[in-house]
């Protein structure tokens, strides 16, 4: 069925506040934006960076919000696309919006520790301006690593502190403490209250505790097209790798 504009209109007013600004059918979804034109303003910074055609792939969108990334993966010719978030009111946006866009995509509440339960693996895995909300982040990137990621994962996070990335070594005797006071030593800022009036930010990293996190869960960084923005790539872990868990008998 086609919808008029006064409908659309009125249909983006009833399913608002949008945190998405999509064009659909014309109207705008969030045009006074506190960050412009997001995230289109922000994908075009790094839309270079994914394969353009993506043809006969399948495409995994981790808290898809209103379906925005979802709905590009579908123009670019994924065979399949599916969004998953845990607000039921942003999937309501995001079945609206696909379906005013006629794209076929399959939107499941699904939170991202719960991952496992979709049984598949995708050759897209998007993971976009979720891991701040997370009280438990390397968790859920081990999750996404051993469940859902088969090939190309597409990260991005809210970062605070120091934009350095330092070369760390290998290990650091106990007596070592000045590094733990260096800015850009990787650091998950602890959020216990509130940020921007949001009480689901929990952890902000600064960079290298964002690309720490990637290697740490089994990703490698392939390019850094935008500050916030990491191409990766799942990888398999080799035998020497860090332990998950601590050894019996060990301190946690």
């Amino acid at each position: 069925m086609v919808l008029s504009t006064d409908e659309i209109a009125k249909r983006v007013e009833e399913l608002g506040p949008w945190f998405h600004n999509i064009e659909i059918g014309g109207i705008r979804t969030a045009p006074n934006h506190f960050l412009g034109d997001y995230p289109n303003r922000k994908y075009r910074k790094f839309a270079d960076a994914i394969p353009a055609d993506l043809t006969g792939k399948t495409v995994l969108d981790i808290g898809c919000n209103a379906g925005f990334y979802s709905i590009e993966m579908k123009k670019r010719g994924a065979e399949r696309v599916v969004g998953v978030d845990f607000d039921d009111r942003y999937l309501a946006q995001a079945r609206f919006a696909a379906e005013v866009a006629g794209v076929e995509i399959e939107f499941r509440k699904l939170s991202v520790y719960d991952v496992g339960a979709l049984g598949e693996k995708f050759d897209v895995v998007i993971f976009m301006g979720v891991l701040y909300h997370l009280r438990h982040p390397l968790l859920a990137l081990d999750l996404i690593r051993e469940h859902v990621a088969k090939d190309i994962l597409v990260f991005q996070s809210m970062q605070r502190g120091s934009t350095e990335v330092p070369q760390l070594a290998e290990d650091y005797p106990f007596t070592e403490t000045a590094l733990f006071d260096d800015p850009a030593f990787p650091k998950l800022h602890f959020i216990e209250k509130r940020y921007s009036n949001d009480p689901t930010n929990w952890f902000v990293p600064n960079a290298a505790a964002a690309e720490a996190l990637l290697r740490s869960a089994g990703f490698e960084i392939t390019a850094h097209p935008e500050a916030e923005v990491y191409i990766c790539r799942a990888v398999t872990q080799s035998d020497d790798a860090k332990p998950i868990y601590p050894a019996k008998g060990a301190t946690a």
